[in-house]
């Protein structure tokens, strides 16, 4: 199997434009690419994590602040086919992640230059928006009752599930007893890793710290595109990831495949700093107009359709009071 490339962290800038947003709109129709808006109370949060703020064009402190800079700074992949990754020939990024990025920098600053892109790792996206080093993380990230202790989640814009990634001619058939003794790759801080910790089926998943063959193989690693090498190399049997993740994946590398199906729901959502309220709000209107205008149908046409076939459109947007 061709082995995959290795990732780096880059700065670079990219092309966006204007567009306006009514204040605090919500969905009124549902079809392909728009849901309809479920209010939800605060209380029930952890419960419903997905649960997010009502959506508002005002400006706040945060909303403020990244105008007075003139750049907004977003914390994306660069190795996550169809997802966010750099194309080969014009080196930019692109990807669906990469799109809705650049929506949110056009309506909030008007300019389809304006827009910062910082490369970090999956195990880096909390650091990154607690130390202040991005102001949103657009990055395949999952919304979950862990983490919305520690950042703040947009409503949900695209649904996902864990599956096992493994070669065509591998025995292993999917999460489940197929997995005993086989060593699993999963990326550090991902909701992937945590799945194998609450039940393994026997898999080696985890470094062992004592020098043994885990450390060796390097089971967790920092970005997901490192498992699909290591895999490449036959480092390790099986990788778990985020199917929407895994089918990128496998449409790079012909020889792999998804086994079974998926053993969880999950929802990505852009993630702020916690207490950025008026930044999640901001960003929930343009994930509005983001359905409603079709944006959301057509990035998804454009990037996942053919390694995703059969979505007809975007989780319905869940609000709590406040």
């Amino acid at each position: 199997m061709a082995v995959a490339c290795g990732a780096t962290a880059a700065l670079t800038l990219g092309p966006l434009a204007h567009s306006g947003a009514a204040d605090r709109a919500a969905p009124a129709v549902t079809g392909p690419g728009i849901g309809s808006g479920v209010q939800v109370r605060a209380e029930d949060s952890c419960r419903d994590p997905e649960a997010s703020l009502g959506p508002s064009s005002a400006d706040g402190p945060a909303v403020a602040a990244i105008k007075a800079r003139g750049r907004l700074v977003v914390g994306v992949d660069q190795s996550s086919y169809r997802w966010g990754y750099r194309n080969p020939t014009s080196r930019t990024l692109e990807g669906f992640d990469i799109d809705l990025a650049r929506a949110i920098a056009k309506d909030l600053l008007g300019s389809e230059d304006l827009i910062v892109f910082r490369t970090i790792p999956t195990n880096q996206r909390i650091a990154a928006l607690e130390s202040g080093k991005v102001d949103l993380v657009v990055r395949t990230m999952t919304i979950n009752c862990k983490r919305i202790r520690q950042v703040a989640f947009s409503t949900a814009y695209f649904q996902a599930g864990q599956q096992v990634l493994a070669p065509k001619t591998s025995a292993v058939t999917g999460y489940d007893a197929s997995l005993d003794g086989k060593r699993v790759c999963t990326a550090e801080g991902s909701t992937a890793y945590e799945a194998l910790e609450r039940k393994s089926f026997g898999a080696v998943y985890k470094d062992r710290g004592d020098g043994g063959p885990a450390d060796e193989d390097r089971l967790t690693v920092p970005n997901q595109l490192d498992c699909l090498a290591r895999l490449q190399m036959g480092e390790v049997d099986a990788v778990v990831t985020d199917n929407a993740l895994a089918a990128g994946q496998a449409a790079q590398d012909p020889a792999v495949e998804l086994k079974g199906r998926p053993f969880t729901t999950e929802y990505y959502g852009v993630a702020a700093r916690l207490g950025n309220d008026d930044l999640v709000r901001r960003v929930n209107q343009v994930l509005v107009q983001y359905r409603q205008s079709g944006a959301w149908t057509r990035a998804y046409e454009k990037w996942l359709k053919a390694d995703l076939p059969g979505i007809v459109g975007p989780p319905a947007p869940k609000y709590r009071d406040g």
